[in-house]
C-alpha cells in the first residue's frame, strides 16, 4: 500500500464532489472544444456543474426519479453532462459500450431495464428501432446533437434550458437531492457476449473512493489538461479521465482519433494522459521515425546512457526536442487495461517522459495499483492505492499467485447474479483472476491471466502475455496468440505454439520475399531468433499465419478461449 503524497479534498460522492469543486475551481477552464480550425468553445467547471444541475432537474421532471438511464455515444462533454445528470440525484446511470452491434445493444437495454437514453447521430436510427421492441421499457430518447425536441426524441440541450427555468421558478429536486453512497448508482457490463456479460454494480462510494486514492498519490492539479482518448464508457477512461479531471479542476479535451494523437497532444497542450500501451508504442514510433529522417538516433542513444540517471527534469532539458514533438507541456502518462511492454517503459523515462503503469478492473472502480513520482519500478504497476490492500492467494515456488483485492473501491456485487459474486468475493477480498509478483517493497508485478496460464508436463507455467510481447515486436507482425498444443501421442505433452496476424505488404518489403513459403521462412526465423533468448522449455514449435485479425473483446483485448475454438476448428 502506498502512502498518500499530495493533498486532496474529501468527497463522500460525486454530488458532494461537485458541489465542493464547484467554487474552488469555478472559472477554470473544463472543457476546450474545437469548433472550428483554430477555434475553441470554453466551458468553465461553473458552467458544467450548471448545466448538470439543470439537466438533471429536467430529467427528474420526466418522471425519471430513480430510473436506470442509460448514455452512448463517442467521448464528448455532452456524455460527461449527461452521465453526472443521472448519477448525481436522479437514477442509475448505465454506460454502454458504442462498438455494439444493434441486437447486443437492445439485449442490454432490455436486461437492465433502461427507460430513458442518451445518445448521438451516429446511433440514432438503432436505437429509434430499439424503441419500439416489446422487450424493453424504454420511454424516452434523448438525443445530444438535435439543438430542439423534434417528435418522439428530446434534444440534450433543450433539456438543460428546460431545466434552467424550472429552477429559476424554484424546483431544487435535483439540486437538494440525498445521494445514499453505498446504494448501486452506476451498472456496467463486462466484456463478452450480452449472454455471457455480467453486470458490475458501482456506487458513489466506489468511486469517490478511488477518486481520492489517485488524487492523493498523483501530481494532477487545476493547471493540468487531460487528453480524452479511450472510449468513456470503460471504467479505465470514466474514473481516471472524465471524472478525475473534474474533481482536480483541470480542463479535458478529446482526441480526434487514435492517429491524431501526437497532434493532438501538440495542439492541446496536453500535460496528462490515461491510455493503452499500443498508443504509446504508436507515438514512440513516430518520434523514433522522426528522428531517423533527422539522421539522430545514434545521438539520443548516447545521450540516454548519459543522462541515465539524472533527474526526470534534467532528462526533459536535455531531450526538450522531443518533448517538443508532444506539445512540450506532458508530464505523466499512465498505461493501464493491458500489460505494458517494460522496454517501451524504460525508454519514455531514459528520455524524460513520465510514463506510469496502472492496474484494475471494472469490479475495483477501477485503479488497484499505480506508479508515482515515488513509487515508480520497471515493469511493476506500482504500489496499491492507500485504500487498498492486496495479497497474493496460491503462490507458486516462483511467488506467483492470484492477487487478491479488498476495500472500499471493490463493487457491491455482480447486480442479479448471487452465485458469480459468491465466486468472485471471499471474505471481501476480490479474486481477480490475474496472475502477480508482490516484492519485499510492495511493488506488484502482474504476470498474466489465472484462466490462460499454460501448465507444462513438467509443471512449469508459461504466461502467454509475455511471449506474444516478444513475438509482436518482429516487424511486420501486427498481435498474435500463443496457445498450448497437445501432443497427439502424449496428451500430457504440450507444446508452445503461436498463431501470427501479419501485415503482408510490411513483411514483403521488410524481409524481400514474395511467395507464402518465403514469407513462412522468413517469420519462422524470427521465431527461432526469439527461443534463442529463451528457456527451451518456452520454445515455440509451432506457427500458423494469418491476415485476419484476432477475436477480441469491444475493449480490445483477446478472446483466448473463442480463438483457440477458432483454430481447433480449423485443424479439424
Amino acid at each position: 500500500m502506498s502512502e498518500r503524497l499530495y493533498d486532496y479534498i474529501e468527497i463522500t460522492d460525486l454530488k458532494d464532489m461537485l458541489n465542493k469543486t464547484k467554487e474552488l475551481y469555478a472559472e477554470r477552464p473544463a472543457y476546450k472544444i474545437r469548433v472550428a480550425e483554430g477555434k475553441y468553445k470554453i466551458f468553465t467547471h461553473k458552467e458544467v456543474r450548471d448545466m448538470v444541475d439543470r439537466l438533471g432537474t429536467a430529467l427528474i421532471n420526466l418522471g425519471l426519479k430513480g430510473k436506470r438511464i442509460a448514455v452512448i455515444g463517442e467521448n464528448r462533454y455532452e456524455w460527461e453532462i449527461a452521465y453526472l445528470s443521472i448519477v448525481c440525484g436522479t437514477g442509475v446511470v448505465v454506460p454502454l459500450d458504442k462498438s455494439l452491434p444493434e441486437n447486443e445493444l437492445e439485449d442490454l437495454i432490455a436486461r437492465s431495464e433502461i427507460e430513458a437514453i442518451f445518445y448521438s447521430k451516429k446511433y440514432a436510427e438503432a436505437i429509434e428501432r430499439i424503441k419500439y421492441s416489446e422487450k424493453n421499457k424504454l420511454k424516452h430518447l434523448i438525443a445530444m446533437d438535435l439543438v430542439s425536441h423534434t417528435e418522439g426524441v428530446y434534444s440534450e440541450q433543450e433539456l438543460i434550458e428546460r431545466g434552467q427555468k424550472l429552477i429559476e421558478d424554484g424546483n431544487r429536486e435535483f439540486i437538494d437531492a440525498k445521494i445514499n453512497p453505498n446504494d448501486m448508482s452506476i451498472m456496467l457490463f463486462t466484456s463478452g457476449t450480452t449472454s455471457k456479460s455480467k453486470v458490475v454494480a458501482l456506487s458513489h462510494k466506489n468511486i469517490c473512493t478511488n477518486l481520492m486514492d489517485i488524487a492523493s498519490v498523483l501530481d494532477v492539479n487545476s493547471n493540468d489538461t487531460l487528453l480524452s482518448v479511450l472510449p468513456i464508457h470503460h471504467v479505465f477512461e470514466c474514473t481516471v479521465g472524465f471524472l478525475f479531471s473534474l474533481y482536480k479542476g483541470a480542463q479535458t479535451v478529446f482526441c480526434d482519433g487514435i492517429r491524431r494523437v501526437v497532434e493532438n497532444l501538440k495542439e492541446y497542450q496536453v500535460s496528462v494522459m490515461a491510455c493503452v500501451p499500443a498508443i504509446y508504442e504508436r507515438i514512440f514510433g513516430i518520434i523514433r521515425k522522426k528522428l531517423e529522417k533527422q539522421g539522430k538516433v545514434e545521438k539520443i542513444l548516447i545521450e540516454e546512457e548519459k543522462y541515465r540517471d539524472a533527474s526526470m527534469e534534467k532528462k526533459k532539458e536535455i531531450f526538450k526536442e522531443i518533448h517538443d514533438m508532444l506539445g512540450g507541456k506532458v508530464k505523466l502518462f499512465i498505461s493501464g487495461a493491458a500489460a505494458l511492454d517494460a522496454k517501451i517503459e524504460e525508454k519514455y523515462r531514459l528520455l524524460g517522459l513520465n510514463l506510469v503503469q496502472g492496474y484494475g478492473l471494472t469490479e475495483t472502480s477501477p485503479v488497484v495499483g499505480i506508479g508515482s513520482n515515488k513509487y515508480n519500478r520497471i515493469g511493476s504497476i506500482g504500489k496499491a492505492v492507500p485504500s487498498i490492500k492486496v495479497k497474493l492467494a496460491d503462490r507458486d515456488k516462483e511467488g506467483i499467485g492470484e492477487l487478491l483485492v479488498k476495500g472500499p473501491s471493490v463493487m457491491l456485487e455482480y447486480y442479479g447474479n448471487k452465485e458469480a459474486t459468491k465466486e468472485a468475493i471471499e471474505n471481501g477480498w476480490f479474486h481477480t483472476g490475474d496472475l502477480a509478483k508482490i516484492d519485499e517493497e510492495g511493488y506488484i508485478f502482474i504476470c498474466g491471466r489465472k484462466k490462460s496460464v499454460i501448465v507444462l508436463k513438467n509443471g512449469k507455467n508459461i504466461f502467454p502475455e509475455e511471449m506474444e510481447n516478444l513475438v509482436n515486436k518482429i516487424e511486420g507482425v501486427t498481435e498474435s496468440f500463443i496457445f498450448g498444443k497437445q501432443q497427439t501421442e502424449d496428451k500430457d505433452n504440450i507444446k508452445i505454439n503461436v498463431k501470427i496476424v501479419f501485415d503482408k505488404e510490411t513483411v514483403k518489403e521488410v524481409y524481400k520475399v514474395e511467395t507464402d513459403e518465403e514469407i513462412y521462412n522468413a517469420l519462422s526465423k524470427k521465431i527461432k531468433e526469439i527461443n534463442q533468448t529463451m528457456p527451451r522449455y518456452k520454445s515455440i514449435r509451432g506457427m500458423i499465419l494469418t491476415e485476419q485479425p484476432l477475436i477480441k473483446t469491444t475493449t480490445n483485448k483477446i478472446k483466448r478461449q473463442e480463438n483457440l475454438d477458432a483454430i481447433t476448428k480449423i485443424k479439424n
